[in-house]
């Protein structure tokens, strides 16, 4: 692998858990001098300098990146690479790590980026997508049976509905077309066939044309236990995941990765960032069913805690257009992530102002980690700050996976919330895990990495 011996100013954009796991990894390198987070939270502000700068404000994070002599910038979250961040410090020669605007609509664009792998053969499920309610209306009423409704744009991983049956879609396209749920990003919808089979997150790195694998990984979108409804930015994670195959991995690089990354450049918008294909296991054939423009949360905290090496020259070597010769190295661990969130998530928040417990008692536990979200700290500690939902995760690192998943939810039995100026949150002294877990105040899923187990 290359060494990078210049020492660096990084800044990583974004104040959810990735961005903590990103700035925790950063930190590690002897290669960086420097470390800043906008906006951050209180967990990043233990290795990086918090600078408040909205994830929004373009021209404020590429003032601030000149201003400061910044050597490279990361961007986390979905909506600065919609918003054009990765072109705007290019107009400065600030080199910076994600795609370019017009590339980020795989993510950004749900409708590009179905007509984009209908032109290139890339498998996929059938859809149809429509801009006018009516029309859309009467392909559900002709199609009764399972369906996915997809919003067009960003929704903060909320904007896809799986379908049961018509009046479950009727309800779904009225909340993204008519009743505007998401706000623009609803008003083209795409109406998809429900796959069934077995989700995994894979990421690759896209320096523009050569292609680097990271580790493989399964995430868990849906709130409840047993996989029930509704759709989440993500409740936990594990890595790496068995299911994809030596074999099956190399049907996806030549089948879906390959034929992407050479399509993107063929059209003039190459792609360099890391790409995060959603797939679909269906009788062992791979099925994208989105791709992501930035690492996905909470993967990547099973992720960079297994990751061996330095991630600093495989980020430089993405925003600097070479990753030749670039190597992604793990451990033989497994990786367990755990997400814990306030109650209401994903919809309408119930508890504001929360203050966090048990998070010192959680990171005792050998090789496990807390990382922060909406959290931020005064002197009496941490709080969830507002509008809340995913606070922290917490991640546990065992070579064997039974282990993993006994320590994180261990350390995940920890943490609760108390209402901010001292009065606790009942927790009960008898009953289930879970009953504790949503009387405190701090709701998770009780089977992240399960299905591995039976």
């Amino acid at each position: 692998m290359r060494e990078r011996s210049v020492a660096m100013k990084v800044l990583v954009v974004g104040n959810g858990g990735r961005e903590h796991v990103l700035v925790w990894k950063l930190a590690q390198s002897p290669h960086v001098r420097k470390l800043y987070c906008a906006p951050g939270n209180a967990g990043s502000r233990e290795q990086a300098e918090n600078v408040p700068i909205a994830v929004d404000d373009i021209a404020g994070l590429r003032r601030f990146a000149l201003e400061q002599g910044i050597d490279l910038t990361v961007v986390g979250p979905e909506q600065p690479l919609s918003l054009g961040i990765t072109d705007a410090f290019a107009e400065c020669n600030l080199r910076i790590f994600g795609p370019a605007q017009a590339a980020a609509q795989l993510e950004t664009s749900k409708a590009f980026a179905k007509r984009f792998m209908w032109d290139e053969g890339i498998p996929t499920a059938q859809a149809v997508i429509y801009s006018d309610y009516a029309t859309a209306v009467r392909f559900i009423e002709e199609h009764d049976g399972p369906l996915v409704v997809k919003a067009d744009g960003l929704a903060a991983g909320k904007g896809v509905t799986v379908c049961k049956n018509a009046d479950d879609a009727f309800l779904a396209l009225h909340a993204c077309m008519v009743a505007k749920k998401f706000g623009d990003a609803g008003l083209t919808v795409v109406l998809e066939e429900l796959l069934v089979g077995e989700e995994v997150s894979f990421h690759v790195l896209v320096d523009g044309e050569q292609v680097l694998p990271l580790a493989t990984a399964q995430d868990y979108k849906k709130l409840y236990d047993g996989d029930g409804a509704p759709n989440t930015g993500g409740m936990g994670a594990y890595s790496p995941a068995p299911i994809v195959t030596p074999q099956l991995h190399l049907r996806i690089m030549n089948q879906i990765v390959y034929p992407t990354v050479r399509a993107m450049a063929a059209r003039g918008i190459p792609y360099r960032g890391v790409l995060y294909v959603g797939l679909m296991i269906v009788d062992g054939e791979p099925y994208v069913l989105e791709f992501n423009a930035r690492f996905g949360d909470p993967e990547t905290q099973p992720l960079l805690v297994r990751m061996r090496n330095d991630i600093l020259p495989l980020l430089r070597g993405v925003a600097e257009g070479n990753i030749k010769g670039l190597t992604a190295e793990y451990t033989d661990d497994t990786a367990v992530c755990v997400v814990l969130t306030t109650k209401g998530y994903p919809g309408t928040l119930e508890q504001t102002g929360l203050r966090v417990r048990g998070l010192g008692r959680a990171s005792r536990y050998a090789d496990t980690y807390v990382f922060h979200a909406s959290t931020t700290l005064d002197d009496d500690g941490y709080i969830i700050t507002g509008p809340g939902g995913r606070a922290v995760s917490v991640t546990s690192r065992d070579k064997n996976f039974s282990r993993s998943v006994a320590r994180v939810y261990r350390a995940v039995r920890c943490i609760d919330w108390k209402q901010k100026g001292g009065e606790k949150i009942r927790r009960a002294l008898s009953g289930s895990t879970e009953k504790r877990a949503v009387e405190s105040g701090a709701y998770r899923r009780s089977d992240i990495g399960h299905r591995l187990l039976q």
